[in-house]
């Protein structure tokens, strides 16, 4: 029997050797010429294997530790199909040209299906929480459903993943709050805790107890960093009520001018305290009635300077560029004095028939929107419906304020079927072009006459022969406001019409394609609840 003697397996550092100077300066051990290349890959795939395989085990890591318990039911088969296309949705890219035709938006109405599966309470699918994170991480709006939804799980998970912090910035050590019944848990992240679980912490306590937060936050007050107590401040205003004027009163004299004026404006909100009374004493003398005119008119006499006792109070004595020092201060006077000082000062008139008074030498915008913040700020409903006025007057001739903002803020005081008659006769008065922010503050789904009113001024803008992109966020806010049972309104609208001859060219085929992704959503938006509600399964 005749062997062959096979030469030895040159060694990884020996095959590299060989690839760096080349095969023909340094051939691979027993081969050379045109084979040599060959031989050397041959070689370097073998040892390759043999380094992958030999490889030793290393020592097993930690496991993390179990997911809590998430007791709340799964989603019915069709919802979870659902949640799936709007998360696929919501990365689809956007449709060539501008046009968006006549295919539902996925990625507005993924805020609304969590919304909906957050107040049935149901849980996320384990397979579907990396991309809901991922979706949350986009988009800071979704994130307090997204992550209501996700659950105990979701920020397991968030926890194992860098990109997906965020989601532990409200929740204490290891994705939770402690119960903020346990007394010895809550003194231990307070103490101990990052400063974004603190928050979350004191939001947690503040919501069950609001007393027990306040002591949270008075134990540590002094030691606190300046924009930490500005944060820690605000949260106060949950659950704001008399209680916490001793605290709040304390820190007017605080180092931090922010803090001082946040502390202000917290105590401003409650009309009883002391420096509520201290700001009604100073506005009154600024702001009057003249009898020996002859229709009675307010007259003003602002602040002539911003002394000590104004600025603890919170009054900032410097204005804001182009403002005028006196109007300035008399601005925040008159917000911060409690609403319920002027029918006294003005002859036990009522609101309405306050802001109905001339106002002498062009004070009339000042007060108002001063009196207009008061009202923001007081939720005093009575004021502002003064303020508003008659939703079918010019926004620019009404009593209070021409501002649309300022009409929003005050709108968001009044019960919402209020708000939504109001916005409703506000649009049939004025149409759509102003309305955009008004429709903002009203409850989803929109109150039947509200709809109606929006889908009248559409109907209305498209006989004018104008182009539907110059309603483009009205027709948005209805895709995702107008209750589900408006769209048997809206098909006669969904068929293309003749075009008139002062229309604007391809104005009708454009609306018709508005109105039919209109009806689409809204059909859309029905099956999803039918879906959540185990419809279709």
């Amino acid at each position: 029997m005749t062997t062959t003697d096979t030469p030895p397996e040159a060694s990884w550092e020996d095959l590299m050797t060989s690839a760096l100077l080349g095969t023909d300066r340094r051939p691979p051990s027993g081969t050379r010429g045109a084979g040599a290349a060959a031989a050397l890959l041959g070689a370097a795939a073998r040892q390759t294997l043999r380094r992958r395989a030999g490889l030793r085990p290393g020592p097993a890591a930690v496991p993390p530790p179990p997911a809590a318990d998430d007791p709340r039911p799964p989603l019915p088969e069709a919802a979870r199909r659902r949640l799936d296309l709007l998360l696929a949705g919501r990365a689809a890219p956007a449709p060539s040209g501008g046009r968006r035709g006549t295919a539902p938006d996925l990625a507005e109405l993924l805020p609304q299906w969590l919304a909906l599966a957050v107040e049935r309470g149901f849980r996320a699918p384990a397979a579907a929480l990396p991309a809901l994170l991922d979706a949350a991480r986009a988009r800071t709006d979704l994130r307090p459903h997204a992550l209501a939804f996700a659950g105990p799980r979701g920020l397991w998970l968030a926890g194992l993943n860098p990109e997906w912090r965020f989601a532990l910035r409200g929740a204490g050590a290891g994705g939770t709050l402690p119960d903020p019944q346990d007394a010895e848990a809550v003194r231990e992240l307070w103490e101990e805790g990052l400063f974004a679980e603190r928050v979350a912490l004191l939001g947690a306590v503040r919501a069950q107890d609001p007393a027990a937060g306040r002591a949270l936050l008075a134990a540590t007050w002094s030691g606190e960093r300046a924009e930490d107590r500005l944060m820690f401040l605000d949260s106060l205003r949950a659950g704001l009520s008399a209680a916490d004027e001793e605290f709040l009163e304390a820190a007017l004299a605080d180092r931090s001018r922010n803090v001082r004026a946040t502390a202000a404006e917290l105590l401003s909100a409650l009309p009883e305290s002391a420096l509520a009374g201290r700001m009604a004493d100073r506005a009154v003398t600024c702001v009057g009635l003249d009898r020996t005119a002859s229709v009675p008119t307010v007259v003003v006499e602002a602040p002539h300077e911003c002394d000590e006792e104004m600025r603890r109070d919170g009054v900032a004595a410097v204005p804001p560029s182009g403002r005028g020092e006196r109007s300035w201060w008399l601005g925040q006077l008159v917000e911060a004095a409690p609403l319920s000082c002027w029918p006294a000062r003005f002859g036990g008139r009522t609101p309405e028939e306050i802001v109905a008074l001339p106002v002498a030498d062009d004070w009339r915008a000042e007060l108002h929107a001063a009196w207009c913040r008061a009202a923001v700020r007081q939720r005093d409903a009575a004021w502002s419906r003064a303020l508003l006025g008659a939703p079918s007057v010019p926004p620019a001739t009404g009593p209070g304020t021409s501002s649309l903002a300022e009409r929003a803020q005050l709108l968001a005081t009044l019960d919402p079927a209020e708000r939504a008659a109001w916005v409703a006769a506000f649009v049939a008065a004025h149409g759509l072009s102003e309305a955009f922010q008004l429709l903002g503050v009203c409850a989803v789904p929109w109150a039947e006459p509200l709809g109606e009113a929006v889908i009248d001024a559409l109907d209305i803008a498209r006989d004018a022969g104008s182009y539907p992109w110059s309603f483009s966020g009205v027709m948005g806010l209805a895709e995702r406001c107008l209750s589900p049972t408006a769209a048997r309104h809206l098909e006669a609208l969904a068929a293309a019409a003749p075009e008139a001859e002062d229309t604007a060219p391809g104005a009708g085929a454009y609306w018709a394609e508005a109105f039919q992704r209109l009806v689409a959503t809204l059909d859309l938006r029905a099956r999803m609840c039918a879906e959540l509600d185990g419809a279709g399964a």
